[in-house]
């Protein structure tokens, strides 16, 4: 891959990232404002899943500000396995709470309308993220394209909960859903924190005095492209990537400046 390609797919990370936290900053303040006004737990912690959908693309925001993003891939893993734990915890609760209380909420058109246009727009942000993350061999937006689908799901179990609710009084049937929904989060916060996002666990490279952590195959295609980054001086250096029987390795070109022999 060469830098201007990288360079391309880290603006197309931004983009995305951007796209993002613009949509679940408008759905969070819609779901709250309705789940109050409907009285459903279930709606405003989805309005509150929301703010974990936005720190996750303020997460890849930071990172690919970086002039070498590779720098802040562990960092960035970790940060994003918090807020997928964040958000089964707090879904948990909720629908604990929710099966608990046997509180009925009322029917709420808005937040109808809002998980279907969260059904139509998430998925294919989700994929042009993951498609992203794959191509640039990056582990945070792989997991971030997850936190989207996982989003996905979570709108669908609203529709369903609201849906029943609003037709045949049934309560209780999201808050189990969104119980599954927790049990998903965990684990790809646990693969997220291990750097399992998309089957790449991540190795740490020192480039000019200045660490990168990259991703090493284990039979996943988001692995084992070559990334290259820039070097303090602003000489082209190629981090190769082989396969997991060889290890990681650095290449650095040297090229303009005088830089080398």
């Amino acid at each position: 891959m060469t830098p201007d390609d990288r360079a391309r797919l880290g603006r197309r990370a931004q983009a995305l990232a951007g796209a993002s936290v613009a949509y679940n900053a408008i759905e969070c303040v819609i779901a709250v404002a309705a789940g109050i006004a409907a009285g459903s737990v279930a709606l405003v912690g989805f309005g509150l899943d929301s703010i974990v959908e936005v720190s996750s693309g303020l997460i890849i925001l930071w990172q690919f500000r970086h002039r070498l993003p590779e720098s802040r891939e562990r960092v960035a893993l970790r940060l994003m396995a918090l807020s997928f734990f964040a958000l089964a915890a707090y879904v948990t609760f909720e629908s604990a709470r929710s099966l608990l209380s046997g509180a009925e909420p009322d029917a709420s058109p808005v937040g109808i309308g809002l998980a279907v246009a969260s059904l139509v727009i998430m998925p294919f942000l989700s994929w042009a993220q993951r498609r992203t993350g794959r191509a640039l061999g990056s582990s945070t937006v792989v997991a971030d394209s997850t936190q989207t689908l996982l989003c996905t799901y979570l709108s669908a179990v609203l529709l369903v909960g609201l849906v029943l609710n609003a037709t045949l009084g049934w309560g209780w049937a999201d808050p189990l859903a969104g119980l599954a929904i927790a049990a998903v989060a965990v684990k790809e916060g646990r693969e997220a924190w291990r750097g399992e996002a998309c089957g790449c666990g991540p190795t740490t490279i020192t480039v000019d005095g200045e660490a990168a952590t990259t991703t090493t195959d284990d039979g996943d295609d988001c692995c084992g492209a070559d990334v290259t980054a820039r070097a303090g001086d602003g000489v082209p250096v190629s981090l190769g990537l082989p396969g997991p029987k060889t290890g990681a390795r650095a290449e650095a070109a040297p090229q303009a400046q005088g830089w080398g022999p």
